[in-house]
């Protein structure tokens, strides 16, 4: 099969099928590919495209331009929270449910590998999206922060859930807290990385892994990602639905316009509780 292109209807989500393999590219690299409602949109679009598609056996999850993604776009949340009127608090969970749903959810639910690639930094809900693949691939430079605790949000993506299943309750809770930064190596020994390769050989070698699975058994697959899924234990949409209403709700909040501010600003957050 030739490269063909897969229309995402954004310059922010790049997406094409080869080989049976299908490869998203978050595409902000100004940004450090951090979302916006484009790229999330373009995301489900093309998910939709790889669930459905009998040519598509594996997906590839990865960044433009070094960087995975850096999660919510903060410059732009702040820029948002100087502005008026706008959807109520009601409408905006909705709509956050929806976006993690079709994301976040499909990758996890999605009745094929998917593999997240990580040339460089993931953080915050960058991160949540990487976890909800079935393997990941990192760079030797790259790293990972949850990150959320440093702009006041409580996360979302899924993130809780994927990270709980990944390395336990504990170490998750500790990693989000104190929201410190990941090396490749310790995100290895931590079993968050199924592989860590020279930067120059990442792409390489996870193309490698993919035409493998691209090659495997694909009912098989299908029963064996279901067969994990349930092992795991609990609800995913459940979980994503309670994410993303306190997710909204600490978006309101005065210490994420605080972080936010101070984001923008180069500096320390004040948080004060409110």
């Amino acid at each position: 099969m030739t490269r063909r292109t897969i229309e995402t209807g954004t310059e922010h989500l790049l997406a094409y099928e080869d080989a049976g393999v299908a490869v998203l590219t978050l595409n902000r690299p100004e940004r450090r590919n951090a979302m916006s409602g484009e790229m999330l949109d373009g995301l489900a679009s093309a998910l939709d495209y790889a669930e459905r598609a009998a040519s598509v056996r594996c997906v590839i999850l990865t960044g433009a331009g070094g960087a995975f993604c850096a999660g919510g776009d903060v410059k732009g949340m702040a820029e948002r929270s100087e502005g008026g009127d706008g959807p109520t608090l009601d409408e905006r969970i909705h709509s956050q449910r929806l976006s993690q749903r079709n994301t976040a959810g499909r990758i996890y639910l999605m009745p094929k590998p998917v593999i997240a690639m990580l040339p460089g930094p993931a953080a915050g809900a960058g991160l949540s999206l990487a976890l909800a693949c079935d393997l990941r691939t990192m760079a030797d430079s790259a790293i990972i922060t949850t990150a959320f605790a440093r702009v006041g949000f409580s996360g979302d993506y899924g993130g809780t859930y994927f990270l709980s299943q990944l390395v336990g309750s504990g170490k998750a809770r500790e990693l989000y807290y104190l929201s410190d930064r990941l090396d490749a190596a310790t995100c290895e020994r931590l079993g968050i990385a199924n592989f860590v390769f020279p930067a120059d050989a990442l792409e390489a070698e996870t193309f490698a892994i993919a035409a493998r699975l691209a090659s495997g058994p694909p009912i098989a697959y299908r029963y064996m990602k279901e067969n994990f899924n349930r092992a795991a234990g609990g609800d995913v949409i459940e979980c994503l639905d309670l994410e993303a209403t306190h997710h909204v709700h600490a978006g309101l909040s005065a210490d994420h316009r605080e972080a936010a501010k101070a984001f923008v600003e180069k500096r320390e957050p004040t948080f004060v509780g409110r």
